[in-house]
């Protein structure tokens, strides 16, 4: 038998001689290039144990592998897939073709952490070699079937030498969100043949007068190996192996790996052979072809048994299945938009012309029932023949043209017609007759008699595509949908990880067919049927969790301490499944996925204190956690505790006002952790006021925002244990220089008492009169405006020195000042503006003819100040309104427990006499307070 193989390509070998002799003016690298092809194939062909080359999703692949299952009978199937994705092929009969097998981590242990989450993908189609043999293998009794490429966990691993993205091609952004499907997950594919040097595809390309390598393959090799025998393709797809891997650019670290997956799948094979006995002539190898003609040591039976598989790392990976669908297999492989649908096509048409009977599982979706008769047949227990050379005919026969399908051209011409009448087109007979001709043409110029879908294609967008496209597809995407469509699979409910299927149980009330593709409105009268509450939780769970779009609210809102009374949702959970069969991959409910999202939002080491108090806010929403909430609360504390800068100032101060609104009304106490944010919050921001106010990078804003929260939350502070003198002292330190935050520091020492408004007001009649101040008075402006969050109490003060400006200035100042002042109010008071408006409309007059004769009210304020009584220098009698009605006092006396009678008061100067003498304190309490 080794002396006939030995002699099988002697001819070939004596031809490519010759042939290397004329092309290279003699013997050298040519012949030995040539020649070293025939004897990779020889090499494949003489292994006992049969090696089935294959191409990725290659419909004459596909075929081939049908054909050859039907006549060997293989008792173990050793397939190119990840060794550990073995448990979920089981469940590919309850989904629909195409889908994905998925490893999937989300905790890394062994990987560097910005990897997470850890995803691999192998898509799988009907019209693949791969699914074929698993088909054969699933439903046939007593076949094995094994996987013996590299485990996920070493396609990361072996990462260490570069990436293995690198190898999968970008999504185009431009595809949609079809192609989107696999994510940026790691793409394993079983046969990918396409030349790595660029030299040698460009000349592919050009001299078979074709655009991309899927037209290149679709025409001269899918095309005549769509019915050739075995022999004949097993030769022809080695040998394409052999000459991509010869030609194929030395870069170390691809060749290094592409060669440890080879002596990897060898190891594992001899392994299970000497494990369980198996006869390698009762076995078949599927691999793609360029691994199928490997010069490793360990390649063979017969092999070297030097590589040592190392061990995998402890992360802890998740098997199932995804959807999938054309375009995201074209976008993830780099193929050409519309070739993977076109190879469906043409896997039916071969299956029609050969008369070749596929393997599908039984029970899929789409799937005929099994001929069990058929089944039953035993394999033909007569010797296998030497295979004979098949190369030789097979290279030097002529190109077969086929002669031209009039009635399938003109098909495809009336059709596109009515396509692109219905998307918008102008189209009419005449475009049909002109693209049925233009093909045929095209054809002819690229030395074929009969035009493929990809010069119809050519041929429709010549002929009906215009200037512009009226739709949202062009005629190029008409073609594709037109030539079977982007196929979208999808994962059965049985297939499903635990996860997923009770998020479909608790939505089964709505009555909706939730796992088919496209957008269901789902309406819930919670107030008619309490019942669905339970629903309208969930759908709040999966918004938080997946992706925008997967659900969405139209109607209805969640908040702290509110019960839903109706919701409107629009649910996309069939478009978007891939998102939630990989929730089903961090735990086995939403809720458990939830905590444990929000805990790691918490406690990552970039967090800020407002995001604490977001996942603290969330947990008491959508979970109605108390335990989580109060320790995501104390975290909170921790966090905010350690900041120094003032950039979350702003959304903290949100979240705890809202978090105590929520609390004071639900809740008989407040939680202590609340309680000690206050309290450490207001000294932690009285810390870091002085500091501030003189820092140019913290805005005013954000300084407002520390006054909002040390003022709001004063009399819970003070009630708590802290001191008011901390607050003033700080306010004492801050010396700004920009006047926003100047106007900010007068309005905080307003709120104080610190300053009155009559010394507010005239600051602000000094900078008007000032014509050096003027141009800097927006800036004034808007820090009273960010002042209305820590003392709303200042809304008709603001309107007042808005309106002053108005009065006083002149045209020739007002109106270059007056853009500044809008773009002020507009980008720095958009919050505030409705205080702003009401206010106004309170003081000015709802009339215009009683604008005339109106007086603004703070013109009469300092009359009405210089008459209030006990100011000083009034001469007023100080507690006159006491001595008078002495009842209130001696309520409060008897209250308190105290005893005693009224004395009359000693005749003296009103006030205190005291300070009244010795004034010097005073004064340098107040030098201390106002910094004079």
């Amino acid at each position: 038998m080794s002396a006939t193989h030995e002699g099988t390509f002697t001819t070939l070998r004596a031809q490519l001689r010759e042939a290397a002799a004329a092309f290279a003016d003699g013997p050298g690298a040519l012949e030995g290039i040539l020649l070293g092809l025939v004897d990779d194939v020889d090499r494949a062909v003489r292994e006992p144990l049969e090696i089935f080359p294959v191409c990725h999703h290659s419909p004459a692949s596909a075929v081939a592998m049908a054909r050859r299952l039907r006549e060997k009978r293989p008792k173990v199937v050793y397939v190119e897939l990840c060794e550990d994705m073995a448990a979920p092929l089981a469940e590919l009969r309850n989904c629909r073709l195409p889908v994905a097998l998925q490893a999937f981590a989300t905790e890394t242990d062994g990987f560097p952490a910005e990897w997470s989450p850890l995803s691999v993908v192998a898509p799988i189609t009907e019209a693949s070699a791969e699914y074929q043999a698993i088909a054969y293998a699933l439903d046939t009794p007593g076949v094995e079937l094994v996987l013996v490429d590299r485990s996920s966990d070493h396609v990361f691993q072996w990462d260490a030498r570069g990436n293995p993205r690198a190898d999968s091609a970008d999504p185009d952004p431009s595809a949609g969100e079809d192609a989107a499907l696999h994510g940026d997950a790691v793409g394993v594919d079983i046969g990918d043949l396409r030349p790595r040097f660029a030299e040698l595809e460009e000349h592919l390309l050009r001299h078979g007068k074709v655009r991309h390598w899927s037209e290149w393959w679709h025409q001269y090799v899918e095309l005549p190996l769509g019915d050739s025998d075995h022999d004949t393709y097993r030769q022809v797809m080695l040998l394409i192996g052999s000459l991509f891997r010869r030609l194929a650019p030395g870069d170390p670290r691809r060749v290094r790996v592409d060669e440890d997956r080879e002596r990897h799948m060898w190891t594992r094979m001899r392994e299970h052979l000497a494990a369980t006995g198996a006869d390698p002539a009762d076995c078949l190898y599927v691999c793609g072809a360029f691994h199928a003609v490997s010069r490793v040591a360990e390649f063979g039976v017969h092999g070297d048994d030097a590589f040592t598989i190392g061990p995998r790392t402890a992360t802890r990976w998740q098997y199932g299945l995804v959807p999938s669908s054309h375009a995201a297999i074209e976008a993830q492989f780099g193929l050409a938009a519309g070739s993977v649908s076109i190879a469906a096509t043409l896997w039916a048409k071969n299956l029609r012309r050969t008369r070749v009977e596929p393997y599908r599982l039984a029970g899929q979706a789409g799937a005929k029932k099994p001929r069990t008769a058929r089944a039953a047949v035993a394999a033909d227990p007569s010797p296998a023949l030497a295979p004979s050379d098949r190369l030789t005919g097979f290279l030097r026969q002529p190109p077969v043209l086929d002669r031209l399908d009039e009635a399938e051209l003109l098909g495809w011409s009336v059709e596109i017609v009515r396509a692109a009448r219905r998307n918008g087109y102008l189209a009419s007979t005449a475009d049909a007759i002109a693209v049925f001709e233009t093909s045929i043409l095209l054809a002819g110029m690229r030395d074929r008699a009969r035009p493929t879908p990809y010069d119809f294609q050519d041929a429709a967008v010549t002929c009906i595509e215009k200037d512009t496209v009226p739709g949202r597809r062009d005629v190029r995407r008409l073609v594709e949908i037109m030539m079977g469509g982007d196929r979208i699979g999808q994962v059965g409910y049985d297939a499903l990880p635990p996860l997923a299927r009770d998020v479909h149980d608790r939505l089964a009330p709505l009555g909706l067919k939730l796992q088919q593709r496209g957008v269901r409105r789902a309406l819930l009268d919670i107030a008619a049927q309490p019942d669905l509450e339970r629903c309208s939780d969930v759908l709040w769970m999966l918004r938080h969790l997946m992706p925008r779009g997967a659900a969405r609210p139209i109607m209805g809102e969640r908040r702290l301490g509110e019960r839903p009374i109706q919701e409107s949702w629009d649910l996309a959970l069939g478009t978007h499944q891939r998102a939630l069969i990989e929730l089903g991959y961090e735990g086995v409910s939403i809720e458990q996925v939830l905590e444990q999202r929000l805990r790691r939002r918490a406690y990552d080491p970039l967090a800020t204190a407002a995001t604490v108090l977001e996942t603290v806010e969330d947990s008491a929403l959508l979970l109605r956690s108390r335990r989580l909430a109060d320790e995501l609360g104390t975290h909170a504390l921790e966090v905010l505790a350690a900041e120094r800068g003032v950039d979350g100032a702003p959304e903290v101060l949100r979240r705890v006002r809202r978090l105590l609104a929520h609390y004071r009304t639900s809740e008989p106490v407040l939680p202590p952790w609340i309680e000690s944010f206050v309290t450490t919050g207001y000294a932690h921001y009285c810390t870091l006021l002085p500091t501030a106010f003189v820092d140019d990078d913290a805005t005013v804003r954000q300084v407002a925002a520390m006054l909002g929260f040390l003022f709001s939350m004063e009399s819970l502070a003070l009630s708590l244990g802290c001191d008011r003198t901390q607050l003033e002292l700080a306010l004492a330190q801050c010396r700004p220089e920009d006047p926003s935050k100047t106007a900010l520091l007068w309005a905080a020492r307003t709120q104080l008492g610190s300053l009155s408004r009559a010394d507010l007001r005239a600051k602000c009649d000094a900078l008007l009169g000032n014509p050096l101040a003027v141009p800097s008075y927006p800036r004034y402006l808007s820090g009273f405006v960010h002042a209305l969050e820590p003392v709303p109490g200042l809304t008709d003060f603001v309107v007042e020195a808005v309106s002053n400006a108005f009065a006083r200035l002149p045209d020739p100042v007002l109106l270059p000042w007056l853009p500044t002042l809008i773009s002020t109010l507009r980008g720095d008071g958009a919050e505030t503006a409705p205080l702003l408006i009401r206010e106004a409309g309170r003081i000015f007059p709802g009339r215009l003819a009683a604008l005339d004769e109106w007086v603004p009210p703070w013109r009469a304020l300092p009359e009405a100040e210089l008459s209030r009584p006990g100011r000083p220098g009034d001469g007023g009698g100080g507690s006159a309104l006491l001595a008078a009605h002495p009842g209130t006092c001696d309520a409060v006396a008897r209250l308190l427990g105290c005893d005693g009678e009224w004395a009359a008061a000693e005749p003296g100067p009103p006030g205190a006499v005291l300070i009244g003498r010795h004034p010097e304190t005073a004064d340098a309490l107040e030098a201390l307070l106002t910094g004079v």
